[in-house]
């Protein structure tokens, strides 16, 4: 019995898991890989490693880019010491330590908030296109989306010259339809419009009555 205890491993005293996800059978299969000298025993056995990673992952078989993804994980559980002929690139440290770039937050206009951001970046699409009918047709577009936005927030009527205002502003004054001839959509049609996409669960429901 006390040999026994004497014989037990535990974690903390065993090495150290580069991707503790595939276990330690996998880490030490590569580790094995590692110490055998034929290059070409070496590769097969990679192989091999590869295919067992493969098939702990099968929802990740359609995924593009997978064969790839596992051949640097491979490389990662090496602690790239593993010397192999890989069908990709093998992946530097410094590499896969390197940060991402930092994603851009979204732009916010607290003044206008119930238009969305999305309505900013149509018209930074609009301002981008030449002067004709097409750009003429898309702002005029963007103007209705807007007046439409105003209604779902405010819920009440909204003249088309607040619409061009916000319109002027929001566009840094590069689209410009004040003192247009051009109208927008009724706020009556807006409103009706906007009423048959309301849930049925705002409507009361008739049915028979249980006993």
């Amino acid at each position: 019995m006390v040999q026994l205890i004497d014989d037990l491993e535990y974690n903390t005293e065993r090495p150290y898991l580069m991707i503790p996800e595939y276990g330690r059978h996998i880490q030490k299969m590569v580790d094995q890989a590692i110490a055998m000298e034929d290059r070409e025993e070496r590769n097969k056995c990679a192989k091999s490693i590869i295919s067992v990673m493969g098939n702990l992952n099968p929802h990740l078989r359609d995924v593009p880019d997978f064969q790839h993804k596992l051949w640097d994980q491979l490389f990662m559980i090496s602690d790239f010491k593993l010397d192999v002929d890989a069908p990709f690139s093998k992946p530097s440290r410094e590499e896969l330590a390197e940060r991402p770039a930092p994603l851009a937050y979204p732009q916010n206009f607290p003044k206008y908030r119930f238009y969305g951001n999305n309505i900013k970046r149509m018209i930074d699409v609009a301002i981008s296109w030449e002067d004709g009918d097409k750009k003429e047709g898309l702002v005029l577009t963007i103007a209705n989306h807007m007046k439409k936005s105003f209604l779902n927030w405010n819920k009440d009527t909204v003249e088309d010259d607040v619409i061009f205002q916000h319109l002027f502003e929001l566009s840094d004054g590069q689209l410009n339809l004040k003192g247009s001839k051009e109208n927008l959509s009724l706020t009556e049609d807006l409103l009706k419009h906007n009423k048959r996409f309301e849930t049925k669960e705002t409507k009361p429901v008739r049915g028979r009555k249980r006993y």
